[in-house]
């Protein structure tokens, strides 16, 4: 396991399936945690231990970004920024739904950006930054109805490349997560019937992925062991995108 002792992670989207496992597995390395949702997280930040603490954040607005990240820095430092938070609405290309179209890239792909850049001075200042941002397969293949959010996941690969090479230097590493769907509480009542036996069959290994292997993954880049890896998409899909 990785030993994450003394330094602080900041993961959004911290009160959904993926962010719970996220928070569970960095608190379980040593890290302490800035749990940053639209919803309440303190519950959470409770249950893992008082060195923790939660914020609430809307995603969509960038003045709140920069001051909640200032805010977080300047109290706990930042030495992991896990860009987890998602919008997932679905539709087809045809369809001109032109808000959910903006709102998907708003928190799917410019809130990243925008927690990044401005968690920067504090990543620098650790000395061993790593920013880890959540992808998907739909930002890798085509995916029916996966326009605008397959779309913000592309982007957020290219994202992730451009700061990884800008930001080097500065020893701070930036890389990506694709996952397959994942068995959130969500997706389980969403992927359910026959919807979802269609979509494990198309998977190599036959199944969905569990909230705790993301974790897994986004703990490997957040390790020493990860220092020489940047600008890299790790693909959690079990072989979906390798045919």
């Amino acid at each position: 396991m990785a030993d994450l002792s003394g330094l602080t992670a900041l993961i959004t989207g911290a009160a959904g399936g993926i962010g719970t496992a996220m928070a569970e597995g960095f608190a379980a390395a040593g890290a302490r945690l800035a749990l940053v949702d639209i919803r309440d997280a303190s519950e959470l930040a409770a249950r893992l231990g008082p060195e923790h603490r939660a914020f609430t954040l809307d995603l969509e607005d960038p003045e709140a970004i920069a001051a909640r990240t200032a805010e977080i820095g300047e109290a706990m430092g930042i030495d992991i920024l896990v860009n987890n938070a998602g919008h997932g609405v679905i539709f087809p290309a045809e369809e001109p739904q032109v808000e959910t179209w903006d709102r998907t890239m708003r928190i799917n792909l410019r809130a990243p950006w925008l927690l990044a850049a401005a968690a920067l001075p504090y990543l620098k200042a650790s000395g061993r930054g790593r920013v880890i941002n959540i992808s998907s397969q739909a930002g890798v293949v085509a995916l029916d109805e996966h326009a605008a959010y397959g779309a913000s996941k592309a982007g957020l690969i290219l994202l992730t490349k451009v700061q990884a090479f800008e930001w080097a230097r500065h020893g701070v590493t930036v890389n990506a997560i694709a996952p397959t769907v994942v068995e959130t509480p969500m997706a389980v009542i969403g992927w359910s019937g026959e919807k979802g036996v269609k979509a494990r069959a198309e998977i190599p290994v036959g199944r969905f992925a569990k909230p705790r292997e993301i974790a897994a993954a986004a703990l490997y880049f957040a390790s020493e062991d990860a220092a020489i890896v940047t600008g890299e998409t790790l693909m959690v899909d079990g072989g979906f995108t390798m045919r």
